[in-house]
């Protein structure tokens, strides 16, 4: 078994934990009614598009995500919460240091590194640290933690989870040609990440989008040996243009994070059946740290 799918595997209890540890770091965290933005790259930035959306539709404020390279100049937060695993990506380094808020709070697994030092503070979530290049449980831990801070912090995702981890995949991964992944609000970035796991581990084509915006110009790249998936309920019209198509529905009964556990697991099934190492995907490092000159553009 490769070290991605023991990682995966750990992740309803890492849940648990970080709904446990909340208490102990909630002042860190922006309190309802503070304007904030939170930043990140890869993974980390799709978690952070699903942790703004959770925040601000369950009306704790204003809360807008930004890949950390494409924050705008001038923009001011109340607080800036960043994203990083490794404590060490150059591109949130730089976005902290030119002080878009009037306090930052850096979430990682690392809490010594360069990223850390120019927070004002940090939530060290070390348990939740990995081994593989790929992201998988931190970036969960870490969403849950932000979910559960903005009150949807139930038992029901870690359950399924579970449920997840055992569950038959939903389809034969090496018979899909090319994957589409849909949400809705804070499942968008779900979808993304989704669709990130599958390209990063295992090579395959995909495609992600905030599910009405499937119609707009996505649905003609789907057919007979492609797949759409949805984050949450799909719509019962959309279903059926999907299935009119000859396309795969994959609609899962399950918490819309329990079905990226799914989605990860398929990630790493079909990169094995396409004799590639899930762990060290070509092309990648576990952390991307750019010189100054390669900063200069941000």
């Amino acid at each position: 078994m490769s070290t991605t799918a023991d990682e995966i595997a750990t992740q309803p209890e890492l849940w648990r934990r970080a709904q446990r540890v909340l208490h102990e770091v909630a002042d860190l965290l922006p309190a309802p009614g503070q304007d904030v933005c939170i930043v990140g790259c890869g993974t980390s930035l799709y978690m952070a598009q699903a942790a703004a959306s959770l925040r601000e539709s369950a009306g704790h404020g204003r809360t807008d995500a930004f890949a950390a390279s494409e924050m705008p100049h001038g923009r001011r937060y109340d607080v800036i919460v960043a994203i990083s695993r490794s404590g060490t990506t150059s591109e949130v380094t730089n976005v902290l240091s030119r002080g878009h808020g009037a306090r930052s709070v850096l979430i990682t697994a690392v809490p010594d590194g360069p990223v850390a030092a120019v927070a004002d503070g940090v939530i060290a979530l070390p348990f939740a640290d990995e081994r593989s290049v790929v992201q998988t449980r931190f970036a969960t831990t870490a969403l849950t933690l932000l979910r559960a801070h903005a009150g949807d912090g139930d038992e029901r995702a870690a359950t399924d989870a579970e449920q997840a981890l055992n569950t038959r995949l939903p389809v034969d991964p090496s018979a899909v040609s090319q994957w589409t992944f849909l949400g809705r609000g804070w499942t968008v970035g779900l979808a993304q990440e989704a669709g990130l796991k599958l390209r990063e581990a295992a090579q395959a084509w995909t495609e992600a989008y905030p599910a009405l915006e499937y119609r707009h110009g996505p649905i003609s790249v789907s057919g007979p040996g492609s797949v759409v998936w949805s984050f949450g309920p799909l719509d019962a019209a959309l279903a059926r243009e999907v299935h009119a198509v000859g396309a795969t529905v994959v609609d899962l009964p399950l918490d819309p994070l329990a079905s990226l556990v799914v989605a990860q697991r398929v990630a790493v099934e079909l990169a094995e059946a396409r004799g590639l190492n899930p762990d060290t995907p070509r092309n990648l490092t576990r952390s991307v740290v750019l010189s100054g000159d390669a900063l200069t553009v941000l």
